[in-house]
């Protein structure tokens, strides 16, 4: 089989990208509006409404300034207001003058920022629904793709490395959509909302903070650019750190028994140091964007105050989008200084939200790295399938006639329907499997199988030997169709198994593995995954024909008895006997036995083999073995070395040729 390799991220392989693909973003909103459309126009209003009357304090701050001003006019009236008949209050009658309006502005804030804390209150509880929403919905995407994607990629592909975009990556998502869109919705709303502002109070003053912001943008784009680079790689150094600790746990004993300990951990310390050394670099830059944003706003709100300043002293008329203002306003003040008042909060504001802004650069690379990675799984190909011929059960009458039925009647059929003329035609399901001149590799450039051609009649039990690599699991892998052939045919029951639909014909086929794989569950439902509506008699009498019942009734709960980390509590010929078991009670018509009894014992090897000698019965058999002794009452045996069968035949036969089986029964040579 091909070595497992590191998971990239062109398609899930290929060289590491330094930014996140292009469209991230437009596909991750998409995706975002296309499930919480309802939920989130009413969240973007009220993000609207809170980041509008939040910055809504500078305007009651310049109304209660012109209110006051009024007061104090009221007080000491100009020599031109005395000469009009106007008459100088006392500060009591002033402030009882103004006191309506100040009480009428203080309502209006209270109103306005009630608004803006219930509409914050409702966008962020709002968002974490969808948020919330969104993930459920992309693991649910992703583990769904993940099934249909075809035993190459798992083969080419690390578990720890795709288990990171479920953990890492989809938690990157995360943040993304819950935190920086919503923040960055609410700092462009904002931000719009005080420019506006600003032209409005003044253009001279406006024109000082575009030139700030200019600034600010070029050290955005060159500190966060650096950042940004510096994440993507980050996510790919935890998903290949990860991969490298599954992988470690997974063969822990082997590590110990080859005393690799030092080993293991100098790589460990190198990929460490690798995601230690671009996550330092990312943050980094990230960490020293914030302060200088903050000085840079400081220093901008420095300036306009010092600007301001000379533009009075000058004398200067204040511009706004409105037209230019008098020098001197009605109630006797300088309309540039009601305008510095006023555009100095403003302008702390619009700064403050630029900074924000630019904060939320680092949480969105980052979203956007693992959302790029997400997609890039999503996007794997998944496996082909062209059948359109199915397995139904079947009644055959004394004629032959064969009939599609529900009833479990133990005989199946291939139902083939003719798009021609839209008849269907049924062939019975005997387990007459042919192969004729069949190339395949694993790769193109790399053939491991030339020119097989074999012959599997109904019943038959056909056995693979030879030397590890010569590609007899590659065969069977090519009758589940696990790969498809480069060239050749492969022929069940005279039907091209490219017409067969592969879960179809992968039902018809009970298999099992030399590496067992048991979930996590009873010992009862182990059992019962090789066929999920087998009663419970119905997985004892399986474990019975395996051999497996006798030391499972020896367990603490027998068939109840939990197993955890794929059986970890059994021993591996135990744990071969359950795979032997899930294969017996899914009953199928064609059996491929890979080295099933390599982690069973002589003694129980014996008894294992009278149950599978039982369950073979009647069914076509493809059976890999080491140990020549499984393999002698196989009617045929075939000899592979290097992809090629160079003899073929029964035991006798092989041992009269005095051949490549000869030595090998003899100990002339051994497998390797």
């Amino acid at each position: 089989m091909p070595p497992k390799m590191p998971m990239k991220s062109k398609g899930m392989r290929g060289a590491p990208k330094q930014k996140a693909k292009k469209g991230t973003m437009k596909r991750l909103l998409g995706m975002l509006f296309k499930q919480n459309k309802g939920l989130l126009i009413v969240a973007l209003i009220c993000i609207t409404l809170s980041a509008a009357t939040s910055v809504m304090s500078s305007i009651f701050l310049t109304e209660v300034v012109t209110i006051l001003q009024e007061g104090l006019a009221l007080i000491n009236p100009t020599a031109e207001q005395i000469a009009q008949g106007v008459i100088a209050l006392s500060p009591a009658q002033s402030w009882q003058a103004i006191w309506p309006k100040l009480l009428t502005v203080f309502l209006c804030m209270g109103g306005v920022f009630g608004l803006s804390v219930f509409c914050s209150f409702l966008y962020h509880r709002l968002m974490a629904i969808i948020t919330q929403k969104f993930l459920h919905q992309t693991r649910t995407n992703v583990f769904n793709k993940m099934q249909s994607l075809p035993v190459r990629f798992f083969d080419t592909n690390r578990t720890g490395d795709v288990m990171s975009v479920y953990t890492n990556d989809i938690d990157a998502m995360r943040q993304l959509v819950s935190q920086s869109i919503p923040s960055l919705c609410s700092s462009i709303i904002s931000i719009i909302t005080l420019l506006v502002l600003m032209v409005r109070f003044s253009l001279w003053l406006s024109l000082v903070i575009f030139a700030g912001v200019v600034v600010m943008f070029f050290v955005t784009k060159k500190v966060g650019g650096g950042s940004a680079k510096y994440f993507m790689r980050q996510q790919i150094s935890i998903g290949n750190l990860e991969g490298y600790v599954q992988e470690i746990m997974h063969g822990q004993k082997v590590v110990k028994v080859f005393n690799h300990e030092p080993n293991t951990k100098a790589e460990f310390d190198s990929k460490n140091e690798e995601l230690c050394s671009d996550a330092t670099k990312a943050h980094g830059y990230a960490n020293i964007l914030g302060p200088i944003m903050n000085n840079l706003g400081n220093i901008l709100f420095v300036t306009v105050a010092f600007i301001g300043g000379v533009l009075v002293a000058l004398n200067v008329p204040n511009v706004t989008i409105t037209g230019v203002q008098p020098l001197i306003n009605e109630q006797g003040f300088a309309s540039m200084v009601a305008a510095i008042m006023a555009f100095l909060p403003i302008s702390k504001q619009f700064t403050g939200q630029i900074n924000q802004s630019s904060q939320q650069l680092n949480s969105i690379v980052m979203g956007l790295a693992g959302a790029s990675r997400v997609f890039d799984l999503m996007d794997e190909q998944p496996e082909t399938d062209d059948g359109y011929v199915t397995l139904v059960r079947a009644k055959i009458d004394e004629n032959g006639v064969i009939t599609e039925t529900t009833e479990r009647t133990g005989k199946w059929a291939w139902k083939h329907p003719h798009k021609a003329d839209g008849t269907i035609t049924y062939t019975e399901l005997k387990g007459d499997i042919q192969m004729f001149d069949v190339d395949f590799g694993y790769v193109p450039d790399k053939i491991v199988l030339h020119n097989v051609t074999l012959y599997a009649n109904p019943g038959q039990k056909i056995a693979f030997v030879g030397a590890t690599g010569a590609g007899k699991t590659t065969i069977t892998n090519l009758i589940n169709r696990f790969y498809d052939i480069a060239d050749g045919k492969i022929r069940y029951d005279g039907i091209n198994i490219n017409k067969i639909k592969k879960a179809d014909l992968r039902r018809s086929l009970g298999i099992v593995l030399q590496d067992t794989n048991l979930f996590t569950g009873t010992v009862m439902e182990n059992i019962r995954y090789g066929r999920l509506d087998a009663t419970d008699e119905e997985c004892i009498e399986a474990a019975k024909l395996a051999y497996a019942h006798d030391f499972i009734t020896r367990l603490p709960d027998g068939y109840n008895t939990m197993l955890t980390a794929d059986g970890a509590n059994l021993s591996q010929g135990q744990r071969q006997l359950l795979s032997i078991a899930r294969a017996a009670v899914k009953d199928a018509p064609v059996m491929i036995l890979d080295e099933a009894t390599s982690s069973i014992d002589t003694r129980t090897e014996a008894l294992v083999q009278k149950g599978t000698d039982r369950l073979m019965e009647g069914r076509t058999v493809f059976v890999i073995a080491h140990r020549l002794s499984t393999v002698q009452n196989s009617n045929v045996i075939m000899v592979l070395d290097h992809g090629n069968i160079i003899e073929r035949g029964s035991h006798d036969e092989l041992v009269e040729k005095r051949g490549s089986y000869y030595q090998l029964y003899t100990g002339a040579f051994e497998l390797e």
